[in-house]
């Protein structure tokens, strides 16, 4: 399980471009078609993720090793998850001077701009999905899911409050609420 929970790291790691939120649909998808947990606990994991410092994906693979395999699930998926990063940024330093103004290496950059912003989106459609907060039926849950996240939103984006203080008073309602 360790070597599996490695392997699959280390690939997600190796591909995924435009930062933790973008990983998490790939991440989403391997460890709930293997099996090893269920949509629900993964977004209980994201949830915890996002509230811990670090890499929000970085955070999810940790807490999924963790499920999976115990503390040493744990270790090997944050190594793994992390491996290709730093390999890459090491490569990288040796050769930024003469790759930075490389006309390919822009282009292909910009080219990856459009499809980073969509994943995020694409993760957050899911998971409002997976949490309730989108549905077909309305509920007082989800209602009140809503106007958490509308008061939010406007929190954080008009009267550009802290996101940790947007966290902390979310949680607060929530557990008012509920």
């Amino acid at each position: 399980m360790l070597l599996q929970l490695f392997i699959l790291f280390f690939m997600i790691g190796t591909v995924s471009f435009g930062g933790g939120y973008a990983m998490l649909p790939v991440i989403e998808r391997e460890v709930t078609g293997k099996g090893w947990i269920t949509t629900t606990d993964f977004t209980d994991a994201i949830a915890l993720a996002g509230m811990t410092p670090g890499s929000i994906a970085s955070n999810s693979a940790t807490i999924v090793g963790y499920k999976v395999a115990g503390i040493p699930g744990a270790i090997i998926s944050s190594i793994a998850m992390s491996l290709p990063s730093l390999i890459l940024i090491l490569v990288i330093a040796l050769f930024f001077y003469k790759l930075h103004s490389n006309k390919l290496v822009k282009s292909a950059f910009y080219g990856l701009r459009p499809i980073v912003t969509s994943l995020i989106m694409y993760a957050a459609i899911k998971l409002a999905l997976s949490n309730g907060v989108i549905s077909t039926s309305i509920s007082w849950d989800m209602v009140s899911l809503l106007l958490i996240f509308g008061i939010s939103l406007i929190s954080l984006l008009y009267f550009r409050v802290h996101p940790v203080i947007v966290i902390l008073c979310a949680g607060v309602i929530g557990t008012i609420i509920h």
